[in-house]
């Protein structure tokens, strides 16, 4: 493609490149750079790309897209923001793909995995739909699975995924958004159908600082959708969609709403609850547990009924919607009185979410196995502490994912948030070691929570990734004890 071609809608402040040269590929990692590339140094947060402009031009870039003008020989095309660039030389790139698709996007704290595999499974079902999926457990094209590394990938690989989605035929994207993309550029310049907020609670204030930048983090999807279906029970609803240029669509359980949940009922294995709008009332059930589950359910009604699919229809798609993994899911205990749960909860309302869900149908205690994540905002530990001493019956503080930081000392940090309860809990570093001891000293009818993990298949320790399956920790532990 001409280089004219892949600026198309970029603002060019400068620049000494030829203009109708053409560019085979773009990169924006110097040590993955190839001759003829097209080099986007982004100015990031560890480290400027524009210090790598000479290495991507020993490789053979042809062209560099900067913000400041190139130290080294090479022609160049200055931009203002590189980062809101590369999204655009994406599009442009790969032929605009968002734009043959109907694309929802989600965000919010917690629920976001949830609610797009719901959504998916209504879409495929209602619609004969074929479905491009990009979240935190895995990207699907169909039933086909992709591997993920983080929420929302880099702007240029997002749009490569649109471009896999669109030709493999799929007519629908749901993908989450997190607010680091948002914020960053991740998903600039594609316009949503839908959008939808889950909720706000703390967590990456290591990354926004505060609250309130959190929250506007989030806000910029509603100035980028048609529709925006949100949680009107949210108490940031009213700043995050106080800007929003989209037509807004409501849900809740206490407040008044365009949808509400009444007759709410919780069991062990699901939820269920009357769906009503002005229009029409319908009985919905999911098998999936957990009172925070309403509210999932609603956004993704909301949403189904923003791309014209009627409450009765959904209804009849999510009653059929297996297990997400990682979420509230069951690991098989065979031969034991008690049960097992792994959950993603790794932030104060996700870690209260889900043990007030099982404490509301354990016919024993409620045993929690959790930690906090290194490198990563250390003001919720003590948080999640308290959560843990005043909910479950017995803790079992471990390590989750430590990064670079020294494991005793997240640990010590979560402690004081637990100092003065007369609730009993346990310090056990390695994690592997806490999910068994918690195995040895659970008694009938008990529930285990493994919280934090969720999906995830490893451990980051300083910054490798360590194989800890929770699901095989249990299997082979169960095995051995036999």
């Amino acid at each position: 493609m001409k280089l004219k071609d892949l600026l198309a809608g970029i603002p060019v402040l400068a620049a000494t490149a030829d203009m109708d040269q053409e560019i085979p590929n773009i990169s924006y990692d110097s040590r993955k750079t190839k001759p003829g590339d097209l080099f986007v140094a982004i100015t990031g947060y560890a480290s400027d790309g524009h210090a790598f402009i000479p290495k991507a031009r020993s490789a053979g870039a042809a062209v560099a897209l900067c913000e400041h003008v190139p130290t080294c020989d090479i022609p160049y095309v200055q931009v203002e923001s590189s980062r809101l660039a590369l999204s655009l030389l994406g599009a442009n790139f790969f032929g605009h793909p968002a734009d043959a698709m109907t694309m929802v996007a989600v965000t919010g704290t917690n629920g976001k995995t949830t609610t797009t595999y719901l959504l998916k499974a209504i879409l495929e079902k209602e619609l004969g739909a074929k479905v491009g999926l990009i979240g935190t457990n895995q990207n699907m094209i169909g039933a086909e699975i992709l591997p993920t590394e983080r929420t929302t990938p880099e702007s240029f690989e997002v749009q490569k995924l649109f471009a896999q989605m669109r030709d493999a035929g799929c007519t629908h994207v749901v993908m989450e958004t997190s607010s680091h993309a948002l914020y960053e550029g991740r998903v600039y310049g594609i316009h949503f159908d839908v959008g939808i907020f889950t909720n706000l609670t703390q967590d990456h204030l290591d990354f926004h600082k505060t609250m309130e930048a959190y929250c506007d983090a989030k806000a910029i999807l509603f100035q980028n959708c048609d529709r925006g279906v949100y949680n009107a029970d949210d108490p940031w609803a009213k700043r995050l969609m106080k800007n929003a240029t989209c037509e807004k669509f409501s849900y809740a359980e206490r407040n008044d709403a365009d949808l509400r949940a009444e007759n709410i009922t919780l069991g062990a294995d699901h939820i269920a609850f009357t769906a009503v709008t002005k229009e029409e009332r319908t009985e919905i059930k999911v098998g999936i547990p957990g009172g925070f589950m309403v509210y999932n359910t609603l956004d993704v009604l909301g949403a189904a009924l923003a791309l014209g699919i009627p409450l009765a229809k959904s209804a009849d798609a999510l009653a059929a919607v297996p297990h997400v993994k990682g979420r509230v899911e069951v690991v098989p205990t065979p031969g034991k009185d008690y049960t097992i749960l792994i959950d993603y909860a790794h932030s104060p309302d996700g870690l209260e979410n889900v043990l007030s869900s099982v404490k509301g149908f354990a016919k024993g205690r409620t045993i929690a196995v959790f930690g906090c994540g290194g490198d990563r905002d250390k003001t919720k530990r003590p948080k999640m502490g308290k959560i843990a001493a005043d909910l479950a019956d017995f803790t079992v503080v471990t390590s989750d994912n430590p990064r670079t930081e020294v494991p005793g000392e997240i640990i010590k940090d979560i402690l004081v948030g637990m100092e003065g309860t007369e609730k009993p809990y346990v310090v056990e570093e390695n994690r592997i070691e806490a999910i068994h001891y918690a195995m040895d000293h659970a008694q009938a009818g008990d529930v285990i929570v493994l919280c934090g993990k969720g999906h995830e298949t490893y451990q980051v320790i300083g910054t490798t990734k360590h194989h800890l399956d929770e699901r095989e920790i249990v299997s082979e532990y169960l095995q051995k004890k036999k």
